[in-house]
């Protein structure tokens, strides 16, 4: 394993890490100046991270060409402030092409995806994500999810291996989670990053925190920075009361609502960031938008995690407008503009 820079930047995160959506023009074609605005109000907000195309930035959906164009501009918007991890997926030929277009573009590190739609062995996986480590000079943090599910023992070795710095995990077995954690620290020396990946990470964020892993993906960041940034504060405060309040009035009814639809964990946090008065298109197929219902359901569940905040004030950073609406950062973003 490496101690590389940015295996440090991320270890203790000022707040959340920002998984920002791609934007798109009214044809569907990548609208840059769109994107770089929504980089740029959540740097300004606060996020530690950015992670650029990602799950939530409809990776899938990408073209090489768009891909490098879009990590490129989180590059030029970030300048430095923070550090941009790109994604990388597929089978390993092209996960090493997209880790060589991240490097181009001036990518700090990669999150590496599982490969595409074939179910490997442990000792096929080891071998991709080998190779892909091999073939660029950027750290990695491996996924797990859906097809890439690791044993602790491959962990181990992938942790041993030169430019893979960390896990992030995106099934949710505690148990495989807190015997990876136990194995690594027994067998590898050094720091090696774990990351909650979860969909709404937020919700499984105290329990993650008990095995030890507090760094974690926030998706509601994207569209509610001052909720995302009230929910981080109180986790790594050790403020349960706050996390509690947070976590049944606005991150439970939130995923009760993402599980009403197939790929809502994209969808529906797209149609947050247009409730927010950015207008970053819809997403590609094969993905769908949310129904008009939801998307209402939405916006009074945006309204009533802001509510929240009010006796948080000075944790949160949100503030009323004139009209008495809650803002976000530097007033912009009402909700209700944009619909």
């Amino acid at each position: 394993m490496t101690s590389a820079p940015l295996a440090a930047r991320l270890s203790v995160p000022s707040g959340p890490l920002f998984f920002p959506v791609t934007a798109y023009g009214p044809d569907g074609a990548l609208d840059l100046d769109t994107y770089r605005a929504h980089v740029r109000r959540g740097v300004e907000a606060g996020a530690a991270a950015v992670f650029a195309c990602c799950g939530t930035g409809e990776f899938h959906a990408l073209t090489p060409e768009e891909f490098q164009d879009c990590v490129r501009a989180a590059v030029e918007e970030t300048a430095g402030r923070v550090p941009v991890v790109a994604g990388a997926g597929y089978g390993t030929a092209l996960a090493v092409r997209f880790a060589r277009l991240a490097e181009e573009a001036g990518a700090d590190g990669l999150l590496a995806m599982p490969p595409y739609l074939v179910v490997a062995g442990q000792e096929g996986l080891l071998r991709h994500y080998r190779e892909l480590a091999a073939a660029t000079s950027l750290d990695i943090v491996v996924y797990q999810r859906d097809n890439a599910v690791f044993t602790p023992e491959t962990v181990v070795e992938l942790a041993r291996t030169e430019g893979i710095i960390g896990f992030k995990d995106g099934v949710g077995d505690l148990d495989l989670m807190q015997r990876i954690v136990s194995a690594v620290r027994s067998e590898v020396p050094g720091d090696f990053l774990y990351f909650n990946g979860l969909p709404t990470a937020e919700l499984t964020g105290l329990a993650y925190r008990g095995i030890g892993i507090t760094l974690y993906s926030s998706a509601v960041f994207c569209f509610a920075p001052e909720i995302a940034l009230a929910f981080h504060a109180a986790l790594n405060a050790g403020d349960d009361e706050t996390a509690n309040r947070l976590l049944d009035g606005f991150y439970r009814p939130f995923v009760d609502l993402r599980a009403q639809g197939r790929g809502y964990a994209v969808s529906l946090v797209k149609a947050g960031v247009r409730l927010r008065g950015l207008d970053v298109g819809e997403v590609r197929p094969p993905l769908h938008e949310p129904t008009e219902d939801h998307v209402k359901q939405l916006a009074q569940l945006i309204e009533r995690g802001y509510a929240l905040l009010e006796p948080l004030e000075g944790l949160g950073g949100a503030h009323k407008g004139p009209d008495g609406a809650l803002e976000g950062p530097g007033g912009e973003g009402r909700l209700g503009e944009g619909e």
